[in-house]
């Protein structure tokens, strides 16, 4: 992968952390944005070496979501023809698809927001697993206030995740949703005084989860996203099969004596993906 433009990215203990680093221009999101995203995304998916993801910003705003010069430029959205409004639904279904990517990860992701989440910054964070703020955070679905709907996960996801009215009261007017108001329902699982704290809070939390086995985790994400879309009777069924799939008396056995013994476990990394097509013939 080539050196990143918007984000920096390490990986210390299990634990990585991508650091959107573009202040200057409030974090916002462009080609080289989401095509660095998708390849970090990819990359840590692929490589199995981390065991969860924090993602995190710089500057007074978390990201102000898509910028908007872009679809004055490297972005044309061609209305006058059928022909070019196919072609919109099939680039929207592109970005669509990295996002969709930190859900569907091997790992847990948490962000940890600073100021405001604007606009794709929602869709971004809201494919995530858990979110912590501070005092300052405020999310607004800021498509409908430049006459658009918002297109990358935004209305699809936020239902999932907070009452309906609410979700309808902030895509209709475009107001923002503070972050006690998000605490209320739900949105953020915590409001720390400063983004240091916020931050080490959401370190602290990978560094909980990295202590699990990989296998276990992966399976729990995978239980809790199928469950979300699905029917109980579907979700247990999905279960057995899944927990049949993994189960390990060696992680468990491993796991007891480690808690018993008052030391970290020990568990096997998940296996690095590699893609059928980049394999020899």
């Amino acid at each position: 992968m080539n050196a990143l433009t918007c984000f920096s990215l390490t990986t210390d203990n299990h634990v990585a952390h991508l650091v959107l680093n573009k202040p200057e221009a409030m974090n916002t999101m462009h080609p080289t944005f989401w095509r660095e995203l998708d390849a970090v995304l990819t990359q840590v998916n692929s490589e199995g070496t981390a065991r969860a993801l924090v993602i995190s910003s710089t500057g007074k705003h978390f990201s102000a979501g898509m910028a908007l010069e872009t679809f004055a430029g490297a972005i044309q959205m061609d209305d006058q023809s059928p022909e070019g409004r196919a072609a919109i639904f099939d680039m929207l279904g592109d970005m669509q698809a990295t996002f969709t990517k930190l859900e569907t990860l091997r790992i847990p992701v948490i962000a940890a927001i600073q100021g405001g989440c604007i606009g794709g910054a929602v869709d971004m964070v809201t494919a995530c697993c858990i979110r912590y703020a501070t005092p300052q955070t405020f999310f607004c679905i800021q498509e409908i206030n430049i006459g658009m709907v918002a297109d990358v996960g935004t209305l699809q996801r936020l239902p999932k995740l907070i009452p309906l009215a609410v979700v309808k009261e902030l895509a209709y007017t475009g107001r923002r949703l503070d972050a006690q108001r998000a605490l209320q329902y739900g949105l953020v699982n915590a409001i720390f005084d400063t983004e240091e704290a916020m931050l080490a809070a959401a370190l602290q939390c990978a560094a909980e989860i990295v202590a699990k086995p990989p296998v276990a985790i992966w399976g729990t994400k995978q239980a809790i996203n199928y469950a979300r879309d699905h029917t109980v009777d579907d979700a247990l069924k999905q279960m057995g099969w899944l927990q049949g799939a993994i189960w390990s008396n060696r992680h468990v056995m491993e796991s007891v004596t480690a808690m018993k013994g008052k030391r970290s476990g020990e568990f096997p990394a998940l296996q690095p993906l590699t893609r059928f097509v980049d394999l020899g013939q």
